[in-house]
């Protein structure tokens, strides 16, 4: 096992990171940048080192300096998170080609599956259910008016190497096509340093479905259930659950099952995402995978019983997976609200001092934060200050405790998404399951 793990992230993946390691017996080094010096997570680490300045270029995104802290330190892994590094194929190159292991797959397979297009293309080939939409990469507005065509309107362009909604332009007539495919391809230039596009059928109404899977060495791949991660603004995601109230048994076989057989197209290692669209008819369709930790690996995590990050940390140190797809029982209905620093009605950016913070708790509950009083919220990251993860015996329980978790969440000195949050949960729509990509706007526009 390793013996000493460098976390390449900040806030509450990093502190989630660190407390697995402390259970496995692996000392920790935390990263941070000047404006994280007193994070929780870099007091919780055995060790510290500073990597730059606030601007991520310059610290969490700058390769040279986290390397040279996993040296300096003599950390002999790296975990990279999500974000950030953690799917940066290069890096994960670099970390191989000096002797320390990068905590996921492959470059290989994160530069392949990375390349959302070529992606498609694997998956289309083993038979299996894509999103129609383009052969590959489109090289002109001509391309893709003419793929648009033939698939037919709407459609969504894409980037090729994108993720979090950047890169995204949806495109209901042909001549609004030509604008929105240099809109997305300079957002894709600026965001991921590629400029590559693709384009597929936009669903009106669909369902984000996702199915976790990991997979060993030793050519064993295992799934552990659907999340549904519909609940979406500008396709960043908000609310998530498992398991999807729109999936049934037969329906949860065959989603599960086709996202096994994707990543054994690749022999995948580590563990990783395989994504959906689901229509109003319960056609699924591949999307993607993400090739890293999720933000919402923890309600996976409360149906399961399986720390999946320690899970993570086992396979990239070469051990076999420690469970058979026959153990994987899904327990209960679990849900999580990402906690925002934002203006929960018109969803600005809201940094600044915590001045009081009360954390909820109880049988069921989970926050993961570093979030405590007198913290400053600084702007430089990622809004998300929270997670709010709850587990009952069914959806029904679940629902009742995030409310009263909610309501028990004390924090004063910015505006949060807490109040968005309880509204959702009172929707009528919501509680009975109904919903899609497209929920909250209909929710905020009523």
């Amino acid at each position: 096992m390793f013996k000493k793990v460098l976390i390449a992230n900040r806030g509450e993946i990093a502190l989630r990171v660190i407390r697995a390691c402390k259970e496995l017996g692996i000392k920790t080094v935390a990263i941070f940048s000047e404006a994280d010096a007193a994070s929780l997570h870099v007091r919780a680490a055995d060790e510290k080192i500073c990597v730059g300045p606030p601007d991520t270029a310059l610290s969490y995104r700058n390769i040279p300096n986290v390397l040279s802290a996993a040296e300096i330190t003599g950390a002999d892994a790296i975990h990279p998170g999500y974000g950030f590094l953690s799917e940066n194929a290069h890096f994960a190159e670099v970390c191989e080609s000096i002797g320390v292991k990068f905590i996921g797959p492959t470059s290989e397979h994160i530069a392949l599956l990375g390349d959302k297009a070529k992606a498609r293309e694997i998956v289309a080939r083993r038979g299996l259910p894509v999103t129609p939409g383009s052969p590959g990469e489109l090289k002109s507005e001509q391309g893709a008016l003419e793929a648009a065509t033939k698939i037919g309107y709407p459609v969504i362009i894409k980037a090729s190497a994108g993720g979090g909604g950047r890169g995204m332009r949806v495109v209901n007539k042909a001549e609004d096509l030509a604008r929105a495919f240099q809109a997305a391809q300079a957002e894709a230039k600026a965001t991921f340093g590629n400029d590559a596009v693709y384009l597929e059928r936009y669903f009106l109404e669909p369902r984000h479905i996702e199915v976790q899977i990991a997979a060993d060495h030793r050519g064993h791949i295992v799934h552990l259930g659907e999340r549904d991660c519909s609940i979406q603004r500008r396709h960043q995601k908000l609310l998530e659950e498992t398991p999807s109230p729109a999936v049934d048994e037969k329906l949860r076989r065959e989603i599960c099952r086709v996202a096994v057989e994707a990543v054994k197209a690749v022999h995948y290692r580590n563990l990783g995402t395989v994504e959906f669209l689901l229509d109003k008819d319960h056609n699924f369709f591949f999307m993607e995978v993400n090739t890293r930790i999720q933000v919402e690996h923890a309600i996976t995590e409360m149906v399961t019983g399986i720390d999946l990050i320690k899970e993570q940390i086992r396979l990239a140190d070469g051990q076999s997976l420690s469970f058979k797809q026959q153990d994987i029982k899904l327990n209960g209905h679990s849900l999580e609200c990402r906690i925002n620093a934002e203006d929960p009605e018109k969803f600005t950016p809201c940094p600044g001092m915590i001045t009081k913070y009360m954390a909820p708790g109880g049988f069921g509950v989970r926050v993961d934060s570093v979030m405590e009083p007198n913290m400053m919220v600084v702007p430089f990251y990622d809004s998300m200050i929270a997670k709010v993860i709850t587990h009952g015996r069914d959806r029904q329980e679940s629902i009742a405790r995030m409310r009263r978790a909610l309501d028990e969440y004390v924090i004063e000195g910015i505006k949060t998404t807490i109040p968005l949050h309880k509204r959702i949960l009172n929707d009528p729509d919501f509680q009975k399951g109904h919903v899609s990509t497209i929920f909250l706007e209909r929710f905020l526009a009523g």
